[in-house]
């Protein structure tokens, strides 16, 4: 009973705006004014009127509102998209940009020494986390061996330890595996390169009476069938001379950073070295 009598009500203020404007229209056109009649049917029926003019017009608002905010949404949703893309795009070009440098310095180092190289870059370190030892994107495929010295612009990193089809482990100098046979360039006195898991590495059996200070540059001697002669290994930050003892306590900072290692090269073939069990090899058939 409630609905009907509600969609009667309705439907009486609609023939009641029905009924006005009927009324309205046809007055002629010499007769511009209301009648009293008239008067009284417009002051009761233009608030309905008007009311249902502003639903409308609210309605109609709101319905192309909602589409263009429907259109504003998937178009925010493709520029964000595109920005996205951009940004990465972007990344990408700094990344390419930032690597220049070390490429150029990578170039520089293969004319200077005319070695047979392979470049690489590093993808990861060891996760054992048990060595200082890092995996590259180049393998067996490549032509990598056991043994291999493996360079940067600025000096020595290490050495192919494992070797698979696309990927090797090369052990850094580091390490506390590690040990490098060297020099001191500005004195030629001999000694070893030794890995402490940190930049900073020791340098055993420099002779008490040698002359290395400060400053000194370690390179590789060329001893040790691994690592060819000549190439910075780091500088020297510390020596002390203890009472008693045969040999200098002699440290070097190394000249590579391996906490940027990013791309490297390994050394194919030099006339100080034979990969993997060549030499083994040699000495049988002699």
């Amino acid at each position: 009973m409630k609905v009907v009598t509600g969609l009667g009500k309705y439907l009486s203020c609609i023939v009641l705006i029905i009924l006005t404007l009927f009324i309205l229209s046809i007055n002629s056109e010499d007769k511009l004014s209301w009648t009293p009649v008239e008067r009284i049917l417009v002051e009761v029926t233009a608030p309905v009127q008007n009311f249902i003019t502003q639903a409308v017009r609210m309605t109609k608002d709101i319905w192309l509102k909602y589409f263009f905010l429907v259109d504003v949404y998937e178009s925010n949703l493709k520029l964000k998209r595109e920005i996205n893309a951009i940004r990465i795009e972007n990344a990408r070009y700094r990344e390419l940009l930032a690597s220049l440098p070390r490429i150029e310095r990578l170039l520089n180092f293969t004319q200077k020494y005319k070695w047979p190289v392979i470049a690489a870059r590093v993808i990861g370190w060891d996760p054992s986390g048990w060595f200082q030892s890092v995996i590259i994107d180049k393998g067996e495929n490549a032509g990598l061996k056991l043994d291999m010295p493996v360079v940067n612009s600025y000096g020595i990193v290490g050495r192919v330890v494992s070797v698979s089809p696309s990927y090797a482990k090369v052990l850094l100098i580091i390490d506390q595996n590690s040990a490098v046979d060297c020099i001191d360039q500005r004195t030629r006195d001999r000694g070893m390169v030794k890995g402490k898991n940190t930049s900073v590495c020791d340098v055993a059996y420099m002779n008490k009476s040698c002359e290395v200070k400060k400053g000194d540059i370690i390179v590789t001697s060329g001893f040790g069938g691994v690592f060819p002669k000549g190439i910075p290994i780091g500088t020297v930050t510390e020596v002390k001379q203890v009472q008693g003892e045969l040999f200098k306590q002699v440290k070097i900072k190394t000249c590579v950073d391996f906490s940027k290692l990013g791309e490297v090269l390994i050394i194919k073939d030099h006339p100080q070295i034979n990969f993997g069990h060549n030499s083994s090899e040699k000495s049988k058939k002699n």
